[in-house]
């Protein structure tokens, strides 16, 4: 079997099962764009949110090129790609993933202890701990720690073990590096109102923690209409949560990140966050 077929049957396997897939040169490292795209003349890709191929046939602007489309795999624009190929990427971020990329035994053993377990995939160096869920990609968020999602590849190499869980907030915050820039005003925080016995059942741990992760899945699954999402996800969170004082900077703060995960500003999510509670007479 040639490198050609080999590395491209993977491919397809891959993007059968739903993976945005793309090729890799020596050095781990995606093929330069064609001539007519080169330097971004053609307009650029790289600030595209979502994986597809570029609209010139060859394999162009790394991450933004990868496909699940099998005729754009095999056509014979990416065959020359294909032949130098030493591997295959996927874009995470396109098959609703997250990866964290785990470089050494320091990093993997932090994971163990502050992570949630999900599917981890062994690397040469460490390995790669995959959620269901999409954000912000960073590099370098700690030492030996990559967050890839979003605008990112990650190199195939395996299936791994493990059941797959949703992206938890603690890695979501490992990407929050102003979280004041991000918050809503005090007045936008003070929903003193209480139940009527005194007590706010929202301060049961479990049931407040679930409708925050809830409210953020919502807003990080959102394929369109993302204002209106956030805006809706806001209400529902503060209708339930809002005039019983439970919710904290911490929670808001949660709020607002996934939002902004997902291109809104820190000022559309303050509006959003001061419609809802105008709305609510809060």
């Amino acid at each position: 079997m040639t490198q050609l077929s080999h590395v491209r049957r993977v491919a397809l396997q891959q993007a059968a099962a739903g993976l945005p897939v793309l090729p890799l040169r020596r050095g781990k490292l995606p093929f330069g764009n064609c001539p007519a795209c080169a330097d971004n003349a053609c307009g650029g890709r790289p600030t595209m949110k979502t994986a597809g191929p570029c609209r010139c046939p060859g394999v162009c602007h790394a991450w933004a090129a990868a496909t699940t489309n099998p005729a754009v795999i095999g056509s014979p624009a990416w065959a020359p790609a294909w032949r130098e190929a030493v591997a295959v990427a996927y874009h995470p971020g396109g098959a609703g993933l997250t990866v964290v990329d785990l470089d050494n035994a320091a990093a993997v053993a932090w994971a163990r202890e502050q992570l949630p377990t999900t599917r981890i995939v062994p690397t040469t160096r460490g390995e790669h701990w995959i959620y269901r869920g999409t954000m912000t990609s960073r590099n370098a968020v700690r030492p030996g720690v990559d967050v890839k999602s979003s605008m990112s590849y990650v190199r195939w190499r395996g299936a791994g073990t493990g059941r797959m869980t949703t992206l938890p907030h603690a890695v979501r915050a490992l990407t929050v590096t102003e979280p004041s820039g991000i918050r809503p005003t005090p007045q936008a925080i003070a929903v003193p109102t209480r139940a009527a016995n005194g007590e706010c059942r929202h301060r049961t741990p479990a049931y407040l923690e679930r409708g925050i992760a809830m409210a953020e899945q919502r807003i990080t699954e959102a394929r369109s209409s993302v204002h209106a999402t956030v805006y809706r996800t806001f209400l529902a969170v503060l209708s339930t949560h809002g005039r019983c004082g439970c919710l904290t900077d911490v929670h808001i703060t949660r709020l607002f990140t996934a939002a902004q995960a997902k291109g809104e500003s820190p000022r559309h999510c303050t509006d959003a966050w001061t419609n809802a509670r105008t709305r609510l007479g809060l």
